[in-house]
């Protein structure tokens, strides 16, 4: 609390906050994970399944500047037992680069950014800025010995997927594993066309979407949960495509046209989505009126 020249009691409001504080503990963030935070950023950029992790960081923050207006009236208190995540963070840092370990030294910047927002300012902003923060986790590539335990058998479903749909077609083809042998072309699953893409997309989507046009957390945890069979469902449905536009000429199967089908099924599949929060609002609607 606070007391101005008339002696009146007002709350305290976000200047309580050390900017300049906060600003240095940025700077030194920056600082000590910039080999990390630079390879990251390459990767963002070459890695076309990571192509939204420029978004996170920029939306995230955005958001935390928005929930600024929450910490009026809540003065920051230093919590030192946020040292111990911070230590934490340090030797998971130190020992995932001594062993080239990314993904735990690429966590460690995301538990260093969360233990110096609770060392300087509480449990309080914690709380307050756990959307943003939780967020950030997005940006982070996931291990390779996941993401390649995902990947092929999504690429085996959207092989049978597809295979059974150009057969209702009436197109005759067969699947070998995750390769589809038409008439006169052989289309091959890779990675890229498992889906894992649109999934890590879709999914941040997702919750940026529940944020800003949902007040439920019922409802925002079943539309996160939605986007994994939308996604999936959408890139059997690009295969599926792509097999059928193959048909007329075998150059639709692949380059900028196959990445253009790839841009038209994910907005499908954003479609899809913003068609499944309607419906689940509209549900919610039905269920709370007096019978």
């Amino acid at each position: 609390m606070l007391t101005d020249a008339t002696g009146v009691t007002k709350p305290a409001d976000a200047s309580s906050v050390s900017w300049p504080v906060l600003a240095w503990t940025s700077a030194l963030i920056l600082l000590c994970y910039f080999p990390v935070i630079s390879r990251l950023v390459h990767q963002w950029a070459t890695d076309d399944d990571m192509g939204h992790g420029f978004f996170v960081p920029a939306i995230a923050g955005y958001i935390a500047y928005q929930k600024l207006d929450g910490t009026a009236g809540v003065p920051a208190k230093p919590d030192f037992r946020a040292i111990f995540l911070l230590v934490w963070a340090a030797l998971q840092a130190y020992l995932a680069t001594l062993g080239a370990e990314l993904f735990l030294a690429r966590t460690a910047i995301v538990l260093t950014i969360i233990g110096s927002v609770w060392l300087l300012c509480g449990l309080r902003y914690l709380r307050i800025f756990a959307f943003p923060l939780g967020l950030l986790f997005l940006m982070i590539p996931i291990p390779a010995i996941i993401y390649n335990s995902i990947t092929f058998p999504l690429q085996l479903f959207a092989t049978r997927v597809a295979e059974m749909s150009l057969n209702v077609l009436g197109i005759p083809v067969m699947s070998s594993g995750n390769v589809l042998e038409l008439a006169d072309m052989k289309l091959n699953v890779v990675d890229a066309c498992s889906g894992i893409r649109s999934l890590l997309s879709l999914t941040f989507l997702s919750l940026i979407y529940g944020y800003f046009f949902e007040k439920s957390a019922r409802i925002r945890a079943v539309l996160f949960l939605s986007t994994l069979p939308i996604a999936i469902l959408a890139n059997a449905g690009r295969v599926t495509m792509t097999g059928i536009l193959g048909q007329f000429d075998a150059k639709f199967a692949e380059g900028l046209y196959h990445e253009a089908e790839g841009w038209v099924v994910f907005m499908i599949a954003v479609t899809i989505m913003v068609g499944v929060h309607q419906a689940l609002t509209r549900i919610a609607a039905i269920r709370s009126r007096p019978a």
